[in-house]
Order: structure tokens, then sequence, then C-alpha cells
């Protein structure tokens, strides 16, 4: 039998290029959304960051840490907000900097929902689908605090939500990102729609699957029309258990996940990120089917640090389009070069992974340097 060498479609690389959306990858190592919290009291990205952001733009593309999109919603002393015009400009020098550098960047959208603490956002109240607190304390200005019971959102109160989803994804854009990627996943205020453990409404955004997937269609749907859905990206965390989301019924999950991305499958959108422990197992490779896009998967926190082989790997046997990293970025300012090398690598230092200075942020070696 003769063979058309032409009609035999190579096996993606890790370092081969792709197109998620509009948004053009140089290979598929994608920065994960890590919390660094170095945005001082302002929520406002300096040089710092600027910094940071830039040393790591040779990934295939950076999806900033958790960002919020009014100050209600911050979830972390010292995060970075896109509530206003004036962190919007700290956003654009990140933005400058790492497309200066050949990167590409999207913005993350994250309303902390009920994981806040009025010590956090300035005293605003805290706002979930239902008066639900964690069971659990967060560090705030004042030291470690237990979470709040939250206030149930009123109708209206999700319609102000959602608009303040749309307005800072038009701000990242305007700002020059290459895409936002609405955060859906961690025990924040989507998943906690979406997580039955949290959200125990009684009208139509409470109950079924359909009824607790309503807000986070309607707000993915509002920010593609606002900014082109080719340039929107959603993360999901199904099963994982933060934020007291405990989403642990796998035939409930499928319905609500499920019906979400039924629901999400006609906008084309950039991609679907997915936090799950089995990125190659039926849950995530269900969900990728009926999305029908592009899949970026992470493994997270499950099982240690993402290695250069796991990342081969998932793209190797077509688990995803392209792997999400954390830990080895924070430590690797030029991760890739040293996976397509096949360097050592810097080991991260986890104990200055949460604070306000340049230790443990900007100053790991590059390969030139180590």
């Amino acid at each position: 039998m003769t063979v058309n060498i032409s009609e035999i479609t190579p096996v993606p690389s890790l370092f081969s290029p792709v197109f998620l959306g509009k948004i053009e990858l140089a290979n598929r190592i994608v920065m994960a959304p890590i919390t660094r919290v170095r945005a001082g009291s302002s929520g406002i990205p300096g040089d710092l960051m600027v910094e940071y952001y830039r040393q790591r733009a040779s990934v295939g593309m950076i999806i900033t840490e958790g960002t919020y999109p009014d100050h209600a919603s911050q979830g972390y002393v010292g995060e970075p907000g896109i509530a206003t015009g004036e962190q919007a400009a700290g956003w654009q020098r990140v933005f400058e900097a790492v497309h200066a550098e050949g990167g590409r960047i999207v913005l993350q959208i994250m309303h902390a929902g009920r994981g806040t603490h009025p010590d956090i956002n300035g005293g605003r109240r805290v706002l979930a689908p239902s008066a639900i607190a964690i069971d659990n304390k967060t560090f705030t200005e004042k030291g470690d605090q237990p979470y709040p019971v939250p206030e149930a959102m009123t109708t209206a109160e999700i319609r102000a939500a959602l608009e303040d989803f749309v307005t800072a994804a038009r701000r990242a854009i305007e700002a020059g990102a290459d895409g936002v990627e609405i955060h859906g996943a961690n025990g924040y205020l989507l998943q906690e729609f979406l997580s039955p453990a949290a959200n125990q409404r009684t009208d139509e955004y409470g109950g079924s699957p359909q009824n607790r997937a309503r807000f986070v269609v309607e707000v993915v749907t509002a920010v593609a029309q606002a900014v082109g859905a080719e340039r929107v990206g959603l993360r999901i965390s199904p099963e994982v258990d933060l934020g007291d989301v405990f989403e642990t019924d796998r035939d409930d999950v499928l319905a609500t996940y499920g019906t979400l991305m039924d629901q999400l499958r006609p906008l084309g959108l950039a991609y679907l990120s997915v936090l799950h422990a089995e990125p190659g197992g039926d849950l995530v490779q269900e969900l990728r089917r009926r999305f029908d896009g592009k899949l970026i998967v992470n493994s997270g926190p499950f099982g240690g640090q993402t290695t250069r082989e796991q990342a081969l790997h998932q793209i190797e046997a077509d688990h995803a389009d392209a792997v999400v990293v954390g830990r080895a970025l924070i430590a690797n300012p030029d991760l890739v070069e040293r996976w397509q090398g096949g360097h050592p690598e810097n080991e991260p230092r986890p104990e200055l992974f949460y604070g306000p200075g340049a230790e443990g942020y900007t100053d790991y070696p590059f390969l030139e340097a180590a």
C-alpha cells in the first residue's frame, strides 16, 4: 500500500505554534494565573510587576494573576485590579513590556465572591449566591480572620456583577491585552453559582444544573459580545474542592458543566482552561468534546509541580492543545528555553511566593546567569 506522506498529520509538539481564537502562540506552554500579591494597596501594577511579566514573555501565552473587576470583589491583600483607569494604565505598561519581547498576554478577571473580607475589600459588602460562609480563615490587613457570612445577591446585584465583568474586559482589551480569561474556578463567585454546596437559591439562578450554570453563561456571553469571543477564555475547576464548593457528585458535575459547555459552544470562544487532577480522564475530555474548541489543561497542585515530561505527554497524547504551568515558571522565567534544551531548572522558593518585594519574584537567574 502506498502512503501519501502529505496526508499524514504530524503530532503537535509542546514547542509548536497554535492559535487560541485570534491569539497566536509561539509554543504551547501557558503561564498559569498565579496569585503573587505585588500590587500594593492601590491595586495598580508597578515597575516590579512589569518586570516580572516581561521576564516570562517567551511562553506561548501568559495568563495574568486574578484581577478584580470592582473593589468589593478583591480577594487578596495586594491583588491587582482593573476597576479604575489608573489600574488599567498600570496593566497597559505590563502588556506593552510583554509585547516588546514578542509575547502574548491575557488578563484574568476574578470576582472573589464570598472569598473576601471587609478588611480586604475596603469595608465593602461581601456578596455571594447564598448566605453561606467558607469554613476557614483568610489573611487580611489585620491578620488571619474567619470568612464572613456573605449576603445573598439580589437579581439586580447579579446584573451589576455581570456589568463589572464586561467593563473590566473592555478596559483590558483597550489597554492592549491580547484577550481576557473569565475565572470560573477555584471556589470564587462564578463557581459558587455552579456548586450546589454554595448555591442554595430558589430563583432562576439556583436549583437545577441549568439554573446554576445560568450566571456563568450570561457573564461569558456578555463579555464575548463586548470584546469578541475569539479573545475570551473561560477557566473552570470541576470537582476541585477549593473554597468549600464541594462538587462531589459526578453525575451532577457532568450535568452542570455539560450544560455550561453546551450553551457556550456556539459562541466560538478562544479556549477553555480546565484545572483537574486527570486532564486526560473521562470528565475533562467529555467537557472538551461538548465545548468543541481549544482546550488548555492544568493539573495544578495535584501531584506536585508540572514537569517537562508531563507537559510533553499532555500534548503528544492529545489531552489538550496547550498546557498551563505554574510553579516551574515562577522559578524559571526562561522555562521554554530550559525545556527545549533539557537544561536544569531553578527550584521555587515557596516562602517567597507572597510578599511585597523583588526577592523570590524577579530575581530567579536566567540560564546565562545560572
